[in-house]
């Protein structure tokens, strides 16, 4: 049953990336390379937000409730502006790498346009916030030990699945809007995508109320993948032809880069 939980667990959260990457940058050197930064500068603002968290700690160091609480929140919301401030500074790199490949490339085109960057970058994000928020979890559900056994929720795992999960593809969502607006300057869009942020991040202290915290957090990806699609230059009429399988003309496998 612990096997089953684990793979199955796994799939949820990580089954879409999985396909995702297979499908649209495993057979791309470059797509990979910028995937792998991505997860790097994900993985640099956890070490500072990890250096921020144990100086606060230190600092207000206390036994009472409510100050841990508000040590938790902090941390929370430190993490995500760090989290943010690391994908304009990915954003920036990149597009200094892309002058650069330009620069060596014999073609007249960019050899990857900035909607395939923002899409693989918000991946690489992703699946480094993924990893690292349900690692430890999947491990707990190889056992030994019954959750719910003391009258907290069974559904631990499966929430905690379906949450990485959100995430992952808000990610994705996020660092299309967050580069378009930086590409058009649109101030307000990145105000939105970094106060979404903190909201999903901020329902998750109603767990183990999983619905308090999942609905939500559907809600706004939902809405997040609105936004992203039109931005990507999507409409209801190629959702259509993709829909029924006649669309040959694949975001990112013909999109003229720009």
């Amino acid at each position: 049953m612990t096997a089953a939980v684990f793979i199955g667990c796994s799939f949820i959260a990580f089954g879409p990336a999985l396909a995702l990457c297979v499908c649209t940058i495993a057979a791309e050197p470059l797509r990979l390379l910028f995937l792998i930064a991505g997860g790097f500068f994900w993985l640099v603002s956890l070490l500072l937000s990890s250096l921020v968290w144990f100086i606060a700690v230190q600092i207000g160091g206390s036994n009472n409730a409510s100050v841990k609480k508000n040590l938790l929140i902090f941390g929370v919301m430190v993490s995500v502006l760090l989290q943010e401030v690391f994908r304009f500074a990915y954003y920036k790199l990149l597009k200094k790498a892309n002058k650069g490949l330009m620069t060596i490339s014999q073609e007249e085109t960019l050899p990857i346009s900035v909607r395939q960057l923002s899409y693989v970058s918000g991946l690489g994000f992703g699946i480094m916030s993924g990893v690292f928020s349900l690692v430890n979890i999947l491990t707990d559900s190889l056992g030994p030990g019954t959750v719910g056994i003391y009258g907290d929720s069974p559904q631990y795992f499966l929430s905690s699945a379906f949450m990485t999960l959100a995430i992952v593809l808000l990610h994705i969502f996020w660092g299309i809007v967050f580069f378009d607006a930086c590409e058009k300057k649109k101030w307000w869009a990145l105000a939105l995508v970094i106060l979404s942020h903190l909201l999903v991040s901020g329902v998750t202290f109603q767990n183990p109320q999983y619905e308090g915290s999942l609905v939500p957090s559907y809600i706004i990806m939902m809405l997040m993948a609105t936004w992203a699609f039109f931005t990507a230059g999507g409409s209801l009429r190629n959702l259509k032809l993709c829909l029924m399988c006649r669309d040959k003309d694949f975001l990112l496998a013909n999109q003229r880069p720009r």
